[in-house]
């Protein structure tokens, strides 16, 4: 499946975010998104995903546009920079809850045997974001918009993610972004800068210190 958003314009308070936005996600890829703090990377994938209305946009599946929310006609899960489980539920439950088993997560994680019957709210910070991106990617759905799923992880676990990602790129489209961008690059077969408002196709990490994101060596 392909999925378009196109022409995004967006402001707050009379003050121009977004214009002019073009990102595109397929199924068998990863994309990524890049850009400085505040340039508008979480008001792009909310607008993607249906939960913040913006100023103009379309969203097009398979080429075909609606004006209808993305959450609304195909499966799609956004994992937020919050953790969003309720907190009171124990890890199983919400396994169970996503169609999921414990025991699969347990396979690739074996430290978290004996957090099964844990409460959410009961596992570190770093802890609730792993369990928090295997949830979000191993759900049965179309696509997957990830902001900064990195945060917070340390770095064994990061290496684990990123084998998740590309294990479930053949299965879904996934876009994703942080701030940790040496992932991203790693990660992305297509990649975009978002900077002054506008999206830019990037084909090469040079890109990138021609337009001032990172420093060139």
């Amino acid at each position: 499946m392909k999925f378009e958003l196109d022409n995004v314009e967006l402001s707050f308070d009379g003050k121009q975010i977004l214009y002019g936005v073009y990102v595109i996600a397929e199924k068998g890829k990863i994309t990524g998104i890049l850009g400085s703090n505040g340039c508008g990377k979480t008001s792009l994938l909310r607008i993607f995903f249906g939960n913040l209305k913006a100023n103009n946009a379309l969203v097009r599946i398979d080429g075909k546009g609606s004006l209808k929310a993305l959450y609304r006609r195909t499966k799609v899960k956004y994992l937020s920079q919050q953790n969003y489980f309720p907190g009171n539920i124990r890890l199983s439950q919400l396994c169970k809850f996503h169609r999921l088993l414990f025991g699969d997560f347990q396979e690739l994680f074996p430290e978290f045997k004996p957090h099964q019957k844990q409460k959410f709210r009961e596992l570190s910070g770093g802890e609730q974001r792993l369990f928090s991106i295997w949830l979000t990617l191993k759900t049965d759905v179309h696509f997957v918009l990830l902001d900064e799923p990195f945060t917070h992880l340390s770095p064994i676990y990061v290496d684990r993610v990123k084998e998740m990602l590309v294990e479930q790129k053949a299965k879904k489209a996934i876009l994703i972004t942080d701030h940790l961008y040496k992932h991203i690059l790693d990660l992305s077969d297509e990649l975009y800068l978002i900077q002054n408002g506008c999206s830019k196709k990037i084909t090469a990490e040079s890109e990138l210190a021609e337009a001032g994101y990172i420093k060139s060596f």
